[in-house]
């Protein structure tokens, strides 16, 4: 079976890539893959990705979303989607956080060829601790920003020509 084109593209030299400048090498992938490499929207909204209470979640969250609609206004879709990629992500690691003490899901070192990459790795879960509220909040708020970024038909009807058009 084929790669399927609709997949992140893992292979591409992100480093050197501007998908500014060519939004046609994109692609969306699932959930947050490519967040911490696509430029030049990675130095764009990192600096804003903050998550650690609910005060900064909520500034963080207001910024990137002001980044989110600037982009849609651009005709930015990857932009767009990078914004939307970094809300998933403040909603993801304020949950991990809110869960285990000191965001560490596993027990043992990442393999050191899978450093990078997200998942287990074969690695055992660490018991879920009480919950976090102050990292759980956190959450909340980044996941409503998400999902009215989600639920934007400006966004959606975007993602649609982008996927049409370039896979």
């Amino acid at each position: 079976m084929g790669k399927d084109s609709r997949a992140f593209d893992y292979s591409l030299d992100y480093a050197e890539l501007d998908l500014r400048e060519h939004p046609e090498l994109y692609r969306v992938g699932r959930g947050e893959q490519g967040v911490l490499k696509v430029q030049p929207y990675k130095d764009e909204i990192l600096p804003h990705w903050r998550f650690k209470d609910p005060e900064a979640a909520a500034a963080s969250s207001r910024r990137i979303t002001e980044l989110f609609r600037a982009y849609l206004e651009a005709e930015d879709f990857v932009g767009a989607d990078m914004a939307r990629k970094f809300l998933q992500m403040g909603y993801t690691r304020a949950r991990r956080y809110a869960n285990h003490p000191g965001g560490k899901k596993y027990r043992g070192p990442v393999p050191e060829d899978q450093k990078g990459r997200s998942g287990a790795h074969g690695r055992e879960e660490r018991p879920r601790g009480p919950e976090d509220p102050v990292k759980a909040e956190a959450a909340r708020i980044f996941k409503a920003a998400w999902d009215a970024a989600e639920a934007d038909e400006r966004y959606a009807g975007m993602k649609r020509r982008h996927r049409e058009l370039h896979g």
